[in-house]
């Protein structure tokens, strides 16, 4: 990112510019780098040198919906910084990733409308001077990649993914938010279900994955919203036959239409090799009918230039 003057001080004030080691993370690592400090004209005193992680978030209230930025991890690196005139101050930080952090990256491609970024805030004699956000490409782990194969595998399609605020009955969750990643079924339940929604919450040693079909309603049937809810380890998740559990599951949906309410689903080593694309390749078909040919930087860049003083 780009140097940016501190406006508390004016003009010959210091800059502040955050570098990443690296942009791409998964969720229970650590995100390392510098904040970068670089005197101005006159010496400088900055009380707190704080980062935070945010994300965008939709909430729902009564029948509306509306974007806002929420902070879910804030850390302080540095207190009582002094820059004298023309130095470089070096802060180096570690950023914990929550276990709970959307995915916003799959198969090396951006899922559109994702975004998590590190933010810098400099306070300055007590008032906070807010700096660039430095996006972060947050992947999936390998018991989420997992399932997200099982998807491609299964022949469904990527439709949208976004961030909501609430909690989910029965899960234990840290954050106050969930993501949701959409996707158009298979072509042997179109016409039965709508969509497929799939929801992680992971921890340090498990993995939930909360499944909803959206049914339609028939002639003879009800339409409404099926549940399946998945609990493994992390091992478990990652040698367990998905496409078989997500295939028997909407099968049983769209026959009966039953819901499976806490449904667990064991690991075990399947012997499924699906004919399919990887979730790879169906993210990125689907984000290329979503962003066309812009570049991700520049979508990134986009998704977060209204993220300003929201949600403060």
């Amino acid at each position: 990112m780009f140097k940016r003057m501190l406006s508390a001080f004016g003009v010959g004030g210091p800059s502040v510019d955050t570098v990443l080691d690296s942009p791409h993370a998964a969720p229970g690592q650590l995100v390392t780098g510098q904040v970068r400090i670089q005197g101005g004209s006159a010496d400088a005193e900055i009380g707190q040198v704080v980062l935070s992680l945010v994300t965008r978030v939709e909430v729902e209230h009564g029948d509306h919906e509306y974007g806002g930025v929420s902070e879910f991890l804030r850390v302080v690196v540095q207190q009582n910084v002094r820059v004298t005139a023309g130095q470089l101050v070096s802060i180096p930080f570690q950023l914990p990733i929550p276990w709970e952090t959307p995915i916003t990256a799959v198969g090396g491609a951006q899922l559109p409308g994702m975004t998590v970024g590190v933010r810098t805030e400099l306070v300055i004699a007590g008032a906070p001077d807010k700096g660039d956000l430095d996006p972060v490409l947050v992947h999936p782990l390998p018991s989420q990649d997992a399932v997200l194969n099982a998807f491609g595998q299964l022949g469904f399609s990527f439709r949208s993914a976004d961030v909501e605020a609430g909690r989910l009955r029965g899960v234990p969750q840290e954050l106050g938010f969930y993501q949701e990643i959409e996707f158009f079924p298979p072509a042997q339940f179109a016409g039965r279900i709508q969509q497929v929604e799939l929801t992680f919450v992971a921890s340090p040693h498990e993995l939930y994955v909360i499944l909803e079909a959206d049914k339609r309603g028939g002639m003879f049937s009800s339409g409404g919203d099926a549940f399946g809810h998945f609990r493994l380890s992390h091992q478990e998740a990652q040698v367990a036959d998905w496409a078989s559990s997500i295939n028997g599951w909407l099968a049983q949906i769209a026959e009966r239409g039953g819901a499976m309410h806490g449904y667990e689903q064991h690991g075990h080593h399947g012997g499924h090799h699906g004919r399919g694309m990887g979730m790879g390749t169906v993210v990125a078909a689907g984000a290329a009918g979503v962003v066309g040919g812009m570049v991700m930087g520049e979508m990134i860049d986009d998704a977060f230039e209204d993220f300003g003083d929201f949600g403060e």
